[in-house]
Order: structure tokens, then sequence, then C-alpha cells
């Protein structure tokens, strides 16, 4: 398990958890499948902004598993 905060780890179609927008206080994390990476940055502090193939968008703060 590792962080989404190095743009270069994170590619389409890896299992990630992710923070959204609304979430950022409490924390609470969204499991899914990245679609596409939002952020153009080779780093970002916060998490790479990433979007997931149900949709959703938020910082990667997991990485679960890579192809």
């Amino acid at each position: 398990m590792s962080d989404g905060k190095e743009r270069s780890r994170i590619k389409p179609g890896l299992k990630v958890k992710i923070v959204k927008k609304q979430h950022q206080r409490t924390g609470e994390l969204t499991e899914g499948t990245v679609e596409r990476l939002l952020t153009k940055s080779a780093v970002h502090p916060h998490g790479i902004k990433v979007k997931l193939t149900d949709g959703n968008v938020g910082r990667v703060k997991e990485i679960i598993s890579g192809e």
C-alpha cells in the first residue's frame, strides 16, 4: 500500500482509494478504479487528482493494486 502523491505511480485501471472534496475534513475514503488523471504536475502534496470509472473525482490517498 502506497500513497498517491507521485503522478508516475498512478495509471488508468489502477485500484485506488480517494478522498472526495466534500470528505476532506472527515477523511472518508472512496474506493474505485482510475479512469483518468486530472493533475498535470508530477507530484502533489495532497495526492494526485483522478476521475474514477464510476464518475467520482478526488485525490488519491492509497494505491490498492496495480496491473
